[in-house]
């Protein structure tokens, strides 16, 4: 390995008993948690008679749904404090990049990352998901990626 290879790699955080949680952690510790082991049972579930895309929809969804709260409870409640918030980002708890497109007008409820990607989708459009229902032309529409029903901003 050279030099270049050993910079540009990060490793992945390990979480130790050793790790100072912030004042306010005891507090929305125990949700984490729970959300995490919806994680585990997630990606443990069996997958049997499910096409190839949708074994990953539930897994999508429970981070849609941790970032979500860490996001309201930053942002919108203001009971956390920064250095939680940054701490929560810092350990994997949010997805940083899906908050920071909550916080855009028109992607306040944005399901995944890969609905916005042009660059996933037949002629460098966006996903169907992201398409007002009163525009749409079915009504039942469901995402390939993450298995969302609608999550444009105009719903």
């Amino acid at each position: 390995m050279n030099y270049v290879t050993l910079v540009c790699c990060k490793m992945p955080k390990v979480r130790t008993n050793r790790t100072k949680y912030p004042d306010g952690w005891e507090l929305i510790a125990p949700t984490l948690r729970e959300m995490e082991a919806k994680m585990r049972e997630a990606e443990n579930d069996p997958h049997d008679g499910k096409r190839k895309c949708e074994t990953l929809w539930p897994i999508f969804k429970i981070a849609h749904q941790r970032s979500q709260y860490i996001f309201e409870l930053y942002y919108k409640r203001n009971e956390i404090s920064k250095e939680l918030y940054e701490f929560c980002l810092d350990q994997g708890y949010g997805d940083s990049n899906l908050i920071a497109k909550w916080k855009k007008p028109g992607y306040e409820r944005l399901c995944c990352l890969r609905c916005i990607q042009p660059r996933d989708h037949n002629f460098g459009t966006t996903c169907v998901c992201r398409v007002p229902k009163h525009l749409r032309e079915e009504k039942h529409v469901e995402c390939v990626h993450c298995g969302c029903k609608g999550c444009a901003s105009g719903d």
